[in-house]
């Protein structure tokens, strides 16, 4: 296996080209691995996330830009400014396959900028320019900026107000609308005056064995083309499918996950979506899903909202204005935002408004005021300056921070744990703090894929949630979707990465890659100050039972789940990678 990274220094305007050791791309692959490895390797966990010692790493992974299904995908890697964990943020659209195209696996950016830059990489070289003249303009305005003055057919990853103003839940945006957005990465890029990535590269991707892998490919195809998930309800509906089924079971969050069922989901459900918004459906490169969605309110067009805004700026707030809604994620993708921290955020500071603990008023259900609060949180306006700094710090500041629906710093998405026990165990054990795609257990526990199980029962789902962490670990590394897992199986990725690499990957194999992330990723913490302690919830999950809906009378059963789960992964009760594990998987 080959490949080369591109390493650019923005305090010496140093930019050169590095061969990637065999042992660790066979260790690691790419993408999730690649980055994790590198930033280990690296970066000291101690270090303030904000300061120039961080680095950002864009990656890719061996089947990007490739025939493989939805291979066009990139992982960016860095020391979280919101959680102080590392963290790995995701993205689609068409950014990712021209790394690959340029003939890298890797972009690395460290050191700090005096002023704003972009940086434009194309077949006649790399270049650091000057990018003063686009610090200020939001996402849409720096991408159209940029394409005219490099080359129409690039590709644009770039931040916008909030990075600037390293906003903790600062997302980076690529094609305008799709976004790396957990953890803060731009405001990393922001620290390091970083205004935009600008790519355009022509290089065709090869695999070893071409002739195996359209074939494992076709048989790719036909599995998602057979599957209900991935050939129905995401194609018509995309990703807002989820809405009524998550309502259903009780475990919808709503007005800061005080509830878990929305009384008004009809009115930002699927079908409402379909009516209300939606102009038409598109694909991410080399994706045959199309969960993608064009919408259109209040006069606006843009791309999205996806499942987890709906429900960020909708019942997360008592919102049920879908066009508000649509509007509010329109202004986050301009701005540059996280709209999931954006939300939970917003929806903390309406629950201490309504117990009288902020002095603003800030109302759930409000829709022009959610709108508003976005803005000023893009640009650090009034409240929206310590919003900016993410709901554990800002319920901290007011002395409530059990209102705060976070873990390790990153807010919660969209599904009450109350509901789901071994997505619980997920959120709580993520690295890189509150998250549904480390673990989705929301496949066995709610959607039975492959096989249901009981959602209720913590028995059980310490085995389950380290397998889902595993491989979902190990698809990071190729860098495929996330949602090939609800068909796609484990011999499925294996035999892909073999014949791209010309190197045998068991299941085995491909599964223990993603172990090795995994507790790469868990070191890093540790030594960053991470322990048991963290790997809880909010004390609401743990001791307040729902009150309604289909989930009622259930709370978190975590200490039955925490010690049979480190355990099974071979760490010591504390949480700590044991000195064996570390040996066994090649990390020490």
């Amino acid at each position: 296996m080959e490949g080369k990274l591109l390493r650019i220094n923005l305090t010496t305007n140093k930019i050169s080209e590095e061969e990637i050791k065999p042992e660790i791309l066979e260790m690691f692959v790419g993408g999730r691995g690649l980055g994790v490895k590198i930033l280990s390797d690296e970066v000291d966990p101690t270090i303030d996330p904000l300061s120039e010692k961080n680095k950002l790493i864009f990656a890719v992974g061996p089947l990007t830009g490739t025939a493989a299904p939805t291979s066009g995908r990139y992982e960016v890697i860095f020391k979280s400014p919101l959680t102080g964990t590392i963290c790995n943020s995701n993205s689609g659209g068409y950014f990712a396959p021209m790394i690959r195209k340029l003939g890298y696996l890797a972009i690395v950016i460290e050191g700090k900028s005096k002023d704003p830059v972009y940086v434009w990489a194309s077949e006649n070289g790399v270049e650091i320019r000057d990018a003063s003249k686009l610090w200020g303009k939001d996402t849409e305005e720096t991408t159209k900026a940029l394409l005219k003055e490099t080359d129409e057919r690039a590709r644009v990853a770039c931040i916008g107000p909030a990075g600037e103003r390293l906003v903790r839940m600062a997302a980076i945006i690529n094609d305008e609308h799709r976004a790396a957005g957990r953890g803060g990465g731009g405001a990393v890029m922001g620290s390091k005056r970083l205004k935009a990535l600008v790519l355009y590269g022509k290089q065709k991707p090869k695999v070893a064995d071409n002739q195996r892998f359209m074939k494992i490919v076709k048989g790719c195809l036909m599995t998602l083309d057979k599957n209900p998930v991935t050939k129905d309800s995401l194609r018509i509906f995309g990703t807002n499918v989820l809405v009524d089924i998550i309502n259903e079971i009780g475990a919808f969050p709503t007005r800061n996950f005080q509830e878990g069922y929305f009384e008004e989901a009809d009115g930002i459900s699927g079908p409402k979506y379909l009516e209300r918004i939606f102009v038409k459906a598109y694909n991410c490169a080399g994706c045959p899903i199309g969960c993608g969605r064009l919408t259109k309110a209040n006069g606006e067009e843009g791309g999205g909202p996806e499942y987890e805004t709906v429900w960020a700026f909708g019942a997360a707030c008592g919102n049920s204005n879908i066009e508000d809604i649509a509007k509010a994620n329109y202004m986050a993708n301009r701005l540059g935002l996280d709209t999931i921290s954006t939300g939970v955020t917003i929806a903390c500071a309406m629950e201490m408004s309504e117990r009288g603990i902020l002095k603003e008023s800030v109302r759930f259900g409000d829709s022009e005021q959610i709108i508003e609060l976005v803005r000023k949180i893009g640009y650090r306006e009034g409240i929206g300056d310590d919003l900016a700094e993410g709901s554990k710090r800002f319920a901290e500041k007011h002395g409530c921070p059990e209102l705060a629906m976070q873990i390790k710093g990153l807010e919660i998405p969209a599904y009450d744990p109350r509901g789901v026990q071994g997505h619980a165990l997920g959120y709580a054990t993520s690295n890189r703090g509150g998250c549904h795609l480390r673990a989705y257990m929301i496949a066995p526990e709610v959607l039975g894929i492959p096989v249901m199980v009981d959602r209720f029962k913590p028995e059980g789902k310490a085995s389950i949630v380290k397998l889902l962490q595993d491989v979902s670990a190990a698809v990071d590394t190729l860098v495929l979707c996330r949602f090939t897992q609800f068909a796609l199986r484990i011999d499925q990725y294996a035999g892909l990465l073999s014949a791209a690499v010309g190197r045998t990957y068991t299941e085995d194999d491909f599964k223990r890659v993603g172990e090795r992330v995994w507790n790469l990723e868990r070191l890093f913490n540790v030594k960053a100050g991470f322990s048991r302690k963290d790997d809880t919830l909010p004390p609401r999950f743990l001791q307040e039972p729902l009150k309604e809906g289909n989930s009622r009378g259930r709370v978190v059963e975590l200490d039955k789940m925490l010690p049979e789960y480190y355990k099974i992964r071979g760490w010591d009760e504390e949480g700590r990678p044991t000195a064996e594990k570390l040996k066994e998987l090649g990390l020490c």
